[in-house]
């Protein structure tokens, strides 16, 4: 099966007769393998293939790129342990198996077992909402940038919304405040100054237009200095006083006390709420350790007007979602376990020690992956927690470290971006950072250093002029 260089390619009828096409057409099915056959012909016609072998050497590894999934597990090892592009909170096996179970057939998601009527999505999570915030109802869409979303366009469209304008926050994705209140129909109404907000800002800037005052809260960094602004107990005060409810994004969200964790501190839901908050929105999938969704907590009546809005259809949960949200709402029942039992907890609040105890049984491993072209250490690191939540805030934490023999800074550099591209080629592709001269692995979130050592002993680090 072979022909000299220039040569013609066979006809594609031809080559679909060829016992080893037939065999990939047997798994793979004559459609995909057409496709992948035109293409390598392609190749052959513009002097890239010359001969038969290596035609279905070049159907293969293109069948094998199509069929690859392009989504797959990955080592976290950046040092942020809630990172949005590496999907944000890990879940609980609780939340795997309610998914599971409603996955493959059908389920009770907007019916009512009782009454054999229609029913509604959000009573498989309201009621756990409600107890663990102090909310008088609740409801969850798809993130927590659609909650804000609706709760604007339900509550405020055509009408006023102030915010201080220290609050105007924006978010990964070029996600801003200001745009999003008019995507939502609202017109913003911006008072104070970036790094002082009192009490007359809001109350002269009420009107007959105004629908709301909404407080963002400031996750993803940090105003110091001569700074002043009103907490929510006296933002509700102005708020109730003037008949308007106050909003309260809080963004991450959280159900607990951090501190009792060893974490730093980040505003409780139930505790905004018992401040006069009348509604407040946060990520199911973020500090509360769950899968992507917003959730809206709050006055009864503002919950039941935003469920009316036609953009709570669009922008409403999968059964997936409420399934994974339902059961790890429930792992909250028990407050003492949760440090354990909720992965994202879990990790955040792991101790330096253990951690280094990670770093030095993957040592070995990693020394065998590069060989001796690359120095290998560890190293004292810093984490942090991620997706915006306490910017100012580090977590000690132990890495591995290489460092690059190259002499030359520009050589050096070249090298550290090759070791990190060559870790992303691994079976389960390792995650690092590159930082002061090296690339740093920070094992905080590695809990099987078993299957990452593993891949070290089995492949070897290719250095770019041996390659």
């Amino acid at each position: 099966m072979s022909s000299a260089p220039g040569t013609r390619p066979p006809s594609v009828d031809k080559t679909l007769a060829w016992p080893g096409v037939k065999d990939l057409i047997a798994c793979h099915g004559r459609t995909l393998v057409l496709d992948a056959l035109r293409s390598g012909l392609q190749r052959w016609r513009d002097g890239l293939i010359h001969d038969e072998q290596s035609l279905l050497s070049d159907v293969r590894t293109r069948l094998e790129g199509w069929l690859m999934p392009s989504f797959k597990p990955v080592f976290n090892l950046t040092g942020t342990v809630i990172h949005t592009n590496l999907g944000r909170a890990p879940l609980p096996p609780e939340a795997i198996e309610a998914m599971t179970a409603v996955a493959s057939g059908a389920s009770n998601l907007e019916y009512e077992l009782d009454s054999g009527r229609r029913g509604d999505r959000d009573v498989h999570v309201e009621d756990w909402i409600c107890r663990l915030t102090g909310a008088e109802a609740a409801t969850v869409v798809n993130n927590n940038a659609a909650s804000v979303l609706l709760v604007l366009n339900a509550l405020a469209s055509r009408k006023e919304v102030i915010v201080s304008r220290g609050e105007l926050i924006e978010i990964g994705g070029s996600f801003r405040l200001p745009d999003i209140m008019g995507r939502a129909g609202c017109k913003l109404r911006e008072v104070g100054t970036t790094n002082r907000t009192h009490t007359h800002d809001y109350a002269d800037a009420i009107g007959k237009s105004t629908a709301m005052l909404l407080k963002a809260h400031t996750s993803n960094y940090a105003v110091q200095g001569f700074t002043s602004s009103l907490s929510e107990s006296e933002l509700a005060a102005i708020a109730h006083d003037h008949g308007i409810p106050l909003v309260v994004d809080l963004g991450s969200g959280s159900l607990i006390d951090m501190q009792e964790l060893g974490l730093p501190a980040e505003p409780v839901v139930r505790d905004v709420l018992a401040q006069g908050v009348d509604v407040v929105t946060f990520s199911g999938d973020k500090l509360l350790g769950g899968p992507q969704a917003g959730i809206i907590a709050g006055r009864a009546d503002l919950i039941a007007r935003i469920r009316k809005s036609p953009l709570k259809r669009a922008l409403r949960c999968d059964k997936l979602t409420l399934a994974a949200l339902s059961a790890v709402l429930r792992l909250y029942a028990n407050p003492e376990t949760l440090a354990q039992r909720i992965p994202a907890l879990r990790l955040l609040s792991r101790e330096q020690t253990a951690i280094q105890t990670t770093v030095e049984a993957l040592l070995p491993a990693l020394r065998s992956w590069t060989g001796d072209s690359i120095d290998v250490d560890s190293t004292d690191t810093l984490s942090q927690i991620g997706s915006g939540s306490q910017p100012l805030d580090r977590l000690p934490s132990a890495a591995l470290r290489l460092r690059s023999q190259q002499g030359n800074k520009r050589a050096r550099s070249r090298e550290l971006r090759e070791l990190a591209s060559q870790l992303r080629q691994l079976p389960v592709p390792v995650i690092g950072r590159i930082a002061d001269d090296s690339v740093l692995l920070d094992c905080r979130c590695v809990e099987d250093p078993d299957t990452l050592a593993s891949q070290w002993l089995s492949h070897r680090y290719v250095p770019e002029t041996a390659a």
